[in-house]
């Protein structure tokens, strides 16, 4: 197991403490540090705390993280409030970017414009900074460009204000560890590597003659437990415990295999994990030479959790072929003396990320990256600014009781007046509702009034349908007696109303006697006569009473005006008659002979049209002229639309 050299300070530190946060995907990485009178950075109290693979489960992952928090915390009994945190590696994505030399007013424009290029997110739903890291020999701009999405912020917001602290900064990894090695190990100008390995991700940096390079590789040492865990069929918290209590890395070659089975597995597995962890160093070391423009490695520093398993700088040695030595993050951090240096050398080379974030409080960094929302700044502003907004909201309710006194005795005086005009306000309500009922009176009555007029004018429709029939038949009769000089007679034989068809919004099924869509309630044959003759049904004459039946003369039952049934509330549109006349073909001799039958059927049609109470282009033959030669007729049949139909 690596062990990192530290000292202890012997003074303490006497300035207000602050929380540094390393939310990671394995871990919960904690310190509690100090500004001390010559401006060095104390550490106070430290804790890492295993999150296990609910670590990272996005649905399970900010209530595990606000729990081990306020656990830790209580634990170490840590009093301080404010708090910087460095966001998860596996949620923040992180580019170098090259700016032509351009200037200085519109670095910030390009800058946004290559951010909206490279960001897989919307820029509305990310929270991005930028930082400018050098520039080359042809003078571009080395810009360090990072993203995080807004919710995740929010979140880290969320537990922070549930813990009770302040969020002040939210940095990223690769950010922290560039300030963690600066601070540390400033005097190094060849190229010098720094591996992170961390759970989910890790992180490849170099650093050159004050030039900085990093890259996020999408590979973690969980990959190992879950591995492993599947091979042995064991659960992630029982393989990942065996990992860290009893696993290596694998040596390859001639090394002979350990009896214990699940060191055999794990060192197998392991050896995979930092072959292909391997290969991706080997290409980045390759893209950074020949794109970056930077020169070969000659040591690698290693941090992270991950990097602890026994024999990975030997495994790095050998495949790198350069010095490997683990980062010591506190070679210029003052130790509290309460703190154990045994145990703290163990795992110093994991907290890189926690020192860089202490480092914030102290002077400028190399690398100043803060990933807060302006929704969590605007919130944090409310906060600060909460004392006077009390003080002002006393302010307004001290107010508001001096202005309600005095509209309390303004709404005594007002009461004394009302009290003396409430009589004559109580003799006008009286007359008001006395109003209200006569007029809803007049209302009503003028309604009846209305519908009984209504009622009124369709009382005789049928009457004026017939009397408009009987006008039209005669003069029918007389256009044919000027043409062809012979009287002749027309009547009508029957008469069907037409109702709408069935599925139609006004269609009554109790009115279904004929076809299909059509309701047939034929006027009895004496009809015919009445059209002729101008008798009118219920006003004397002949038939008085009733539409006359054919074989009795008597009286219809059940049959009204109209060829209705009785009883009906449907509307009638439209009728359909068939005419019968005297036929003039046997009593012409002229050419036109053929034609005068049809003559006679044209001339009802144009008379019909003429009616005031039928829609003329809707007025037509409906049924072709007909001859019986037996009786010396001949037949046809219109179609008449009223122009206001009928509600029967």
């Amino acid at each position: 197991m690596a062990e990192v050299a530290l000292k202890s300070g012997s003074a303490m530190s006497k300035g207000n403490s602050f929380l540094a946060v390393d939310f990671g995907a394995g871990s919960l990485k904690l310190a509690e540090f100090e500004v001390n009178e010559a401006g060095g950075l104390v550490l106070k109290h430290y804790a890492i705390k295993p999150l296990g693979l609910e670590g990272s489960q996005e649905t399970k992952r900010e209530a595990l993280i606000l729990k081990t928090l306020q656990e830790t915390i209580a634990e170490k009994g840590i009093r301080a409030k404010d708090m910087n945190v460095c966001a998860p590696g596996f949620h923040v994505f992180s580019k170098f970017v090259k700016l032509p030399p351009v200037d200085a007013s519109k670095v910030t424009q390009i800058i946004q414009y290559e951010a909206q290029q490279n960001v897989p997110f919307p820029l509305a739903e990310v929270v991005w900074d930028y930082q400018i890291i050098g520039t080359t020999a042809s003078g571009e701009l080395e810009v360090l460009l990072v993203a995080i999405k807004s919710d995740i912020v929010e979140g880290l917001f969320r537990t922070a204000t549930a813990a009770g602290l302040q969020l002040q900064i939210c940095d990223v990894s690769p950010a922290a560890l560039c300030n963690t090695f600066r601070f540390n190990y400033g005097e190094l100008e060849d190229c010098t590597m720094l591996l992170d390995i961390g759970a989910k991700t890790s992180n490849l940096l170099f650093f050159e003659k004050g030039k900085v390079f990093s890259r996020s590789i999408n590979l973690g040492a969980n990959s190992i437990t879950q591995d492993f865990a599947n091979e042995a069929k064991l659960k992630f918290e029982q393989a990942d415990k065996i990992k860290i209590d009893e696993g290596f890395v694998s040596l390859g070659g001639a090394y002979e295999e350990p009896e214990n089975q699940h060191q055999a597995a794990i060192s197998k597995i392991a050896r995979q994990f930092m072959t292909r962890l391997h290969i991706q160093v080997n290409q980045t070391m390759q893209f950074y030479r020949g794109q970056q423009g930077g020169s070969a490695p000659q040591r690698l520093f290693l941090s992270g959790g991950a990097s602890i398993m026994p024999y990975t700088a030997q495994f790095f040695a050998e495949k790198l072929n350069v010095p490997v030595e683990y980062l010591n993050p506190f070679r210029n951090v003052q130790i509290d003396p309460g703190v154990n240096l045994e145990e703290l050398a163990r795992v110093a080379h994991s907290l890189g990320e926690v020192v860089g974030l202490g480092l914030r409080n102290m002077a400028n960094c190399p690398v100043e990256l803060n990933l807060m929302p302006d929704s969590t700044l605007r919130w944090q502003s409310f906060n600060q600014k909460k004392p006077y907004f009390l003080a002002t909201l006393g302010s307004l309710v001290l107010m508001a009781l001096a202005v309600g006194f005095l509209f309390n005795q303004l709404a005594d005086v007002k009461k004394a007046q009302l009290e003396k005009i409430q009589p004559t306000i109580d003799q006008l309500k009286a007359k008001e509702n006395s109003f209200t009922t006569v007029n809803r009176e007049l209302k009503r009555t003028k309604d009846n009034l209305e519908q009984e007029s209504v009622w009124l004018e369709e009382r005789f429709f049928w009457a004026d349908v017939l009397r408009e029939m009987r006008s039209a038949l005669i003069q029918a009769e007389n256009r044919t007696r000027q043409k062809f000089g012979h009287d002749t007679g027309v009547w009508i034989e029957t008469m069907t109303s037409l109702t709408p068809q069935a599925g139609s919004s006004s269609y009554d099924p109790n009115l279904q006697a004929g076809g299909a869509g059509e309701v047939v309630a034929p006027v009895a044959q004496s009809a015919a006569f009445m059209a002729r003759y101008g008798i009118m049904p219920g006003r004397g004459g002949r038939g008085e009473g009733g539409i006359p039946s054919p074989s009795t003369g008597e009286p219809g039952a059940g049959v009204t005006p109209g060829g209705v049934p009785a009883g009906n509330s449907n509307q009638v549109a439209s009728v359909t008659i068939v005419c019968r006349g005297v036929s003039l073909t046997q009593v012409l001799t002229s050419g036109n002979a053929a034609s005068a039958n049809t003559e006679i059927a044209f001339a009802l049609e144009s008379a019909l049209r003429e009616s005031p109470l039928f829609e003329a282009k809707e007025t037509q033959l409906t049924q072709k002229v007909t001859e019986d030669e037996t009786t010396g007729t001949f037949t046809f049949g219109l179609t008449l639309k009223f122009k206001r139909p009928l509600k029967l």
